[in-house]
């Protein structure tokens, strides 16, 4: 096992990991700049599809942090990848945000937020634009049988003030109503970090993931066969790894007690 402080590729979640909502944490910049300076690379991974990668570089530049398109994969850009391939001469129904809809166009699917007779395909991805129009949409669709694709399995978001639902949530409610679940393509998947490190000229025994959920985060490197850190700045405690079969290479408080041990002469 290559050891921490010679890792070369670091896969990172975004918010609870880096920073929560607008507010950078502290020591991120520290820890970003490390990377760099001993000719690593950092790349983010989030599976959150509710902002387009130039959403993502915009915020991430308000908050200082250097980031271009290549330096991310998304769930939204692992979901086109997988409906290129699966669903693409299908009529597919974007439940989700502009910022979705936009980065599914881009991989040349046929899609449409309108109910439609002939569509065969519903997609849904975390909804900061939710009305109740699409989830009834959702369930007369459901209904006709059609696949059924989410970005991702995540039960809530974190912000400044707490929580607010995400995918895997929604995706139970229309569980409650429809009986049917989604399959998932975002972490706990491997194919986000598959998709990162193929991008890259480092190895996975090089590479490392970072993150504050057990259940996405961590079991998605643990699923892709690389080491992982769970950062207690989020969603998970010490008590939820006790839950799980499965546990992370390391633990860290926070991105400034990772940058204090790695900067350790």
């Amino acid at each position: 096992m290559v050891e921490l402080r010679d890792k070369k590729l670091f896969l990172l979640d975004m918010d609870g990991t880096i920073y929560l909502g607008d507010s950078i944490f502290d020591g991120t910049l520290d820890f970003l700049n490390w990377v760099v300076d001993n000719g690593g690379r950092y790349m983010f991974l989030t599976n959150n599809s509710s902002k387009s990668v130039d959403k993502y570089i915009n915020k991430l530049t308000k908050m200082g942090i250097k980031a271009t398109k290549a330096d991310f994969t998304t769930s939204a850009q692992a979901t086109g990848l997988y409906l290129q391939k699966h669903n693409a001469d299908d009529k597919i129904y974007v439940f989700g945000t502009n910022s979705l809809k936009e980065e599914l166009a881009l991989y040349g699917l046929n899609i449409t937020d309108k109910l439609e007779d002939d569509i065969t395909c519903l997609v849904m991805g975390f909804d900061t634009e939710l009305t109740f129009q699409k989830l009834e949409d959702a369930c007369i669709l459901l209904g006709r049988d059609v696949d059924y694709i989410a970005t991702n399995p995540d039960w809530v978001c974190p912000t400044e003030y707490g929580y607010v639902p995400d995918c895997g949530s929604v995706s139970e409610m229309l569980y409650n109503a429809t009986k049917r679940r989604p399959k998932f393509i975002g972490k706990p998947e491997a194919t986000m970090i598959d998709l990162a490190v193929e991008k890259t000229e480092f190895t996975k025994d090089q590479s490392i993931l970072l993150g504050d959920r057990m259940y996405t985060d961590i079991r998605s490197g643990y699923n892709a066969g690389i080491d992982t850190m769970l950062m207690l700045s989020g969603e998970s405690t010490l008590d939820d790894v006790k839950e799980f079969d499965f546990d992370p290479t390391y633990i860290y408080k926070n991105v400034r007690e990772l940058y204090n041990y790695l900067s350790q002469k």
